[in-house]
C-alpha cells in the first residue's frame, strides 16, 4: 500500500448528516473522528458551533454543507446559510448546485450562485467544495459545471451528496479530474465504505472522500500498515 495512514485519514470527511442523528451521535461521531484524525467533520448545520467546540486543538477541520440535499434553496438564502456556517466556525462549506437550474441550462443563475458562496467562503480565509449531484446529470451538464468551477475558482468539485440514486462513480471520477485543473481538487461522495474503494479513487486523482465507514476504513489501513487499532466507543452510532 503505497500510502501513509495520515495520507489516507486526511482523505476522509467523516458525515455526521444522517437526518435522525441525535446529540449522542454527533458527540460519539466527533470522538471517533478526533481520534481517527480525519481531515473534516461534515455536520448538519445547526450543529456546528457544536462540532467547532468539540475539535478545537485538533487537526480535524469542521465542515458542514449548504443548500443541502436538494441545491433548490433560494441563492440569498443559500448566501446567508454559508455566512452562518462561517460565523459559528466552519472551515470548509459543501454546497449543492442548484440541480434544477442546471437541467433547465440556466448556467448563469448557477454560476453567480456558486460565485457568491465562494466569495463569501474566501473572504473568510476558507474553503468551498461544490457538490453536482452527478446522478442526475449528462456528460455535458458535468463537464460544463466543472468549467465554472474552474472559472470561478472553488476548491473541490463533489460528485454527490449521497442522497441521490447513485453516488461516486470512476467514470465521474474520471470525468471531474479530466475537466477540472490541477488546483481544483476532486471529492468522492456517496459508496466509499471499504479502504480499498478508498484506495481507488486516490488513484483517480480524489483528494477526499466523504465517508460515514471511517472506523472501520481506517482501522484496516492500520492493520495493514502493522499498526494498533483505534478502540471506538461501544455506544458509537451503528455504521460508523
Amino acid at each position: 500500500m503505497n500510502a501513509s495512514y495520515s495520507d489516507l485519514a486526511k482523505m476522509i470527511d467523516h458525515s455526521l448528516l444522517n437526518p435522525v442523528m441525535t446529540q449522542t451521535d454527533f458527540v460519539n461521531g466527533l470522538k471517533l473522528a478526533r481520534a481517527f484524525d480525519v481531515a473534516s467533520v461534515c455536520i448538519m448545520p445547526y450543529a456546528v458551533p457544536l462540532c467547532a467546540e468539540m475539535l478545537a486543538g485538533s487537526t480535524v477541520k469542521v465542515s458542514t454543507v449548504i443548500g443541502f440535499p436538494h441545491g433548490g434553496h433560494t441563492h440569498v438564502i443559500k448566501v446567508k446559510e454559508a455566512e452562518q456556517a462561517l460565523a459559528d466556525g466552519c472551515e470548509e462549506l459543501d454546497m449543492v448546485v442548484n440541480i434544477s437550474q442546471v437541467l433547465s441550462g440556466n448556467y448563469d443563475y448557477v454560476a453567480a450562485e456558486i460565485r457568491d458562496i465562494c466569495a463569501v467562503t474566501h473572504a473568510a480565509g476558507q474553503k468551498l467544495k461544490v457538490i453536482f449531484e452527478n446522478a442526475y446529470l449528462n456528460e455535458a451538464q458535468k463537464i460544463r459545471l466543472c468549467e465554472i468551477c474552474d472559472e470561478i475558482g472553488v476548491d473541490w468539485v463533489k460528485t454527490s451528496t449521497g442522497y441521490a440514486p447513485t453516488g461516486a462513480t470512476t467514470e465521474d471520477l474520471v470525468l471531474m479530474r479530466k475537466h477540472s485543473p490541477a488546483h481544483v481538487q476532486v471529492k468522492a461522495a456517496g459508496g466509499v465504505r471499504t479502504l480499498d474503494r478508498l484506495l481507488e479513487v486516490r488513484e483517480l486523482g480524489v483528494s477526499r472522500c466523504g465517508a460515514s465507514a471511517t472506523a472501520g476504513i481506517l482501522n484496516e489501513a492500520r492493520e495493514r500498515l502493522g499498526m494498533e487499532q483505534i478502540d471506538v466507543d461501544s455506544d458509537a452510532p451503528a455504521g460508523y
